[in-house]
């Protein structure tokens, strides 16, 4: 009974690539007759295109952020948020410029890394990695939230 539940006794069934790229009945063949998604080059010329437009405005932005300013975050969704430029530039987590924050309050998510790549020091859920496009360089004085009295 129990005989054929057990699928690890089953042989996988594999094939090789040239192999299957010889045969006509596939979605990969489909889709190079049909040219769509990465087999269509217009497409992908224009998706590269613009992610290097993308990048290249990233990095202006990211170049009039000076590390060691005060900042104050506008993210969608979330309140403002006020700390000091910690890392500017690119990261291994993710493509493109990142701004690193040390917030004045426990808003962030980290402690200044990221898969265990130090980018810069604070203490825990103090740090987060935001876009240049909401991060706006000012005299943001630090707040005083009352958090020394607890």
């Amino acid at each position: 009974m129990h005989q054929y539940e057990d699928v690890s006794r089953v042989e996988k069934y594999t094939i090789s690539q040239e192999a299957y790229d010889q045969r006509q009945d596939t979605v990969r063949s489909f889709l190079k007759r049909s040219k769509l998604g990465r087999y269509n080059e217009e497409e992908r010329a224009q998706q590269e295109a613009e992610a290097a437009q993308r990048l290249a405005e990233e990095k202006a932005q990211a170049s009039s952020i000076p590390v060691g300013s005060r900042c104050e975050v506008r993210a969608a969704g979330q309140s403002p948020r006020r700390g000091t430029v910690m890392y500017v530039g690119l990261t291994d987590f993710k493509p493109g410029y990142w701004i690193g924050v040390r917030y004045d309050e426990p808003l962030g998510k980290n402690d200044g890394s990221v898969n265990g790549k130090r980018y810069f020091e604070c203490q825990a859920k103090y740090g987060a990695f935001v876009k240049p496009a909401v991060v706006t360089v000012g005299d943001f004085p630090e707040e005083d939230y009352g958090l020394d009295e607890m």
